[in-house]
């Protein structure tokens, strides 16, 4: 089993930054994909980024491409998505997530709880 625990989220205005991280416990965490996706209310969750095992491949959503950056540190168990130039329609609940690398939600196993962005304009 893995479990994931996203923290870092809140209210900001356009314009900010935010760094959420997505703590990971449980079986073996470096040979595992991360992604991080967004859901609003009456939406489907939908893709944000992804990142392969080693970090060393990472893949965005045409919508934040350029603004948001996923890394992770295998050290410390640990995944992050820096969200910089935040906009409104990035409001969303962010979770993080343990699979394989891709943009498809069916390539991942296991989902934290989500954590809260709002972005006011």
């Amino acid at each position: 089993q893995v479990q994931l625990v996203e923290s870092g989220g809140g209210v900001v205005q356009a314009g900010a930054s935010l760094r959420l991280t997505c703590t990971v416990s449980g079986r073996a965490f470096s040979p595992v994909a991360m992604g991080w996706f967004r859901q609003t209310p009456g939406k489907e969750r939908e893709f944000v980024a992804t990142i392969t095992a080693s970090g060393r491949v990472t893949y965005y959503a045409d919508s934040v491409k350029g603004r948001f950056i996923v890394s992770r540190d295998n050290v410390k168990n640990l995944v992050y998505l820096q969200m910089d130039t935040l906009q409104p329609e990035d409001t969303a609940v962010y979770y993080c997530a343990a699979g394989y690398y891709g943009d498809s939600q069916a390539l991942y196993d296991y989902w934290g709880q989500g954590t809260q962005v709002t972005v006011s304009s």
